[in-house]
């Protein structure tokens, strides 16, 4: 038999005492999804003061031998499916690499010193695991993106747009001045950030059209990773990210906002693109071209939840952040990356928009602009060096896609919410 394919393909697993009580075939049988069948009496299991064992594992008695097979012929199936499944979570979360089980350890330990900053059993036992989920950050469930459905909330009605503003404010017409009126006239809208990330100074408030929000510009000190920053005027939810020359109706911001309602845990948006693997290059590749999948929602107009602004910040190593400064490029990637490995899920894309174009980066930065193919093969460079740092590849094909009800519809446009979008 092959060893590998026979673990993949069995449902139980024995797990007896090695030379020691444990045994390497615990960790093996976690990799594949096969449930442990414990024979080692007075195993203490690793991690077990935060890891309830008992969800993915069964134990039996090893002076007991012969009832094993009676023991696991009584479990049912809708039992099995949900122990596969914790293995599989505590697998991924805690013991895929020697990198996460060392991490584990120092976030344990954190949680035993700091525990008026601790995180509970259940953030530790529920995707995405207890790494993901920064107790600096709130000791709250509902704060976290990943536990709406799980508690039975809802995210907040509001949001904060967050627009991306790398170009000096030189006419009126110009389409940042556009982009607010469409996305201050949203009735979920909050209030508008405008990160200013030009060379040149930020004009005067009265420069600024009036609006029925309050208009916030802060300074994003030329980094491109600012505009993931937690900015403590963020006070929704809910944030819009948005490049300074998108083109959108406030309707289809609306729109958009309800799907993310129903998705606080993803990105939801507009522009979509994805990854691919090239077998003559032995490496991820990058496409922008118009298909029936996609796995990356750029955040030139896309929701996430401002958790993940956070995680973006705290979580990922400097070096990562570091590259996307340097090249002024691929900062929309790494945050998809971020959340389809929080998530295992990919983003949504809502309605059409084939419009949409990467927005070139500002004059005088070392990257090129959209349509230069340097831009492309940073990108293409950009999802290799990422998927090498995560050790996988976490990002989610999808072929999803979110219309309005009665959106392109042979009804009346009385009849229609989002008329607008007929011409969009």
């Amino acid at each position: 038999f092959d060893y590998q394919e026979l673990l993949h393909n069995s449902t139980f697993c024995l797990v007896p005492r090695g030379r020691r009580l444990g045994s390497f075939r615990f960790l093996e049988s976690l990799q594949a999804a096969c449930i442990p069948v414990l024979l080692s009496n007075g195993w203490e299991l690793p991690f077990s003061d935060v890891i309830q064992w008992n969800q993915a594992v069964i134990e039996g008695d090893e002076r007991l031998l012969l009832q094993v097979p009676s023991t696991v012929r009584a479990v049912p199936n809708k039992r099995v499916l949900e122990l596969r499944q914790r293995t599989q979570m505590l697998w991924d979360a805690y013991f895929s690499s020697v990198d996460k089980i060392v991490l584990t350890t120092l976030e344990i330990i954190k949680d035993r010193v700091f525990s008026h900053l601790s995180r509970n059993k259940y953030m530790w036992n529920s995707l995405p695991g207890g790494l993901l989920v920064l107790p600096e950050y709130s000791t709250h469930l509902a704060h976290f993106p990943f536990y709406y459905l799980g508690l039975g909330v809802s995210p907040g009605h509001e949001f904060t747009a967050v627009i991306h503003a790398v170009s000096p404010l030189v006419s009126q017409s110009q389409p940042i001045m556009k982009l607010l009126q469409v996305v201050s006239k949203s009735k979920y809208c909050s209030q508008i950030i405008i990160l200013w990330n030009s060379e040149k100074p930020p004009p005067p408030r009265s420069k600024w059209p009036p609006m029925p929000v309050p208009l916030i510009v802060t300074d994003g000190r030329r980094k491109t990773t600012s505009r993931f920053l937690p900015h403590v005027a963020i006070e929704t939810e809910a944030v819009l990210s948005l490049d300074e020359d998108t083109v959108l109706l406030t309707s289809e911001v609306n729109f958009a906002f309800l799907v993310w309602r129903s998705f606080p845990d993803r990105i939801v948006g507009y522009p979509p693109r994805s990854h691919f693997w090239d077998p003559l290059k032995h490496a991820w590749g990058y496409t922008s071209k118009w298909t029936n999948e996609y796995s990356i929602v750029l955040t030139g107009a896309a929701f996430y939840h401002r958790y993940y602004n956070y995680l973006f910040s705290h979580y990922l190593p400097q070096s990562l952040r570091t590259l996307v400064d340097q090249t002024s490029n691929c900062e929309d990637i790494l945050m998809n990356f971020l959340v389809s490995a929080a998530t295992h899920l990919p983003p949504i894309k809502v309605a059409q928009r084939k419009q949409y174009k990467e927005v070139p980066p500002p004059q005088g930065t070392k990257s090129a602009t959209w349509a230069n193919p340097e831009h492309f093969a940073q990108r293409q460079e950009c999802v290799n060096t990422f998927a090498s740092w995560f050790g996988y590849m976490p990002l989610v094909h999808s072929q999803l896609r979110l219309d309005p009800v009665l959106f392109k519809d042979q009804v009346s446009v009385l009849r229609k919410k989002y008329k607008d979008l007929e011409r969009a």
